[in-house]
């Protein structure tokens, strides 16, 4: 897998409304046997369907993996998303996995919705 099919995986999957869940996911190219590590990236993926942080991971990743890559969950938090008022918000942490770096986070989303106000904090579940 080359870097080019890492860009085929979008940065940002979230939810369009609502407070959720979200996970950031480190998704590596699978080197040829014995080669050296391959390419890698970060990515945002927020559900509200998930009842905890692993469901969102176990998923992603199964499909990824589907797909030829490896991925590692980084942490996780959650994310408010409303979208009447433009706004997103990065917070708090994951049981499982811990505190996600919510300015990585923060800069994809920003990335995926210019126009909206991203902000991020380290307190709150």
């Amino acid at each position: 897998m080359a870097a080019a099919d890492l860009a085929q995986i979008p940065d940002v999957d979230i939810d369009p409304e609502g407070v959720f869940k979200y996970v950031l996911i480190r998704v590596h190219s699978a080197p040829p046997s014995g080669a050296p590590a391959g390419e890698c990236k970060e990515i945002v993926r927020g559900y509200k369907w998930a009842e905890y942080h692993a469901d969102i991971y176990d998923k992603v990743s199964g499909e990824l993996r589907k797909g030829g890559y490896d991925c590692e969950c980084l942490g996780g938090g959650r994310i408010s998303h409303q979208s009447q008022d433009r706004k997103i918000h990065v917070y708090g942490y994951s049981m499982g996995y811990g505190r996600a770096q919510h300015s990585v986070s923060t800069e994809k989303i920003k990335a995926k919705y210019p126009d909206y106000k991203v902000t991020w904090a380290d307190d709150g579940y």
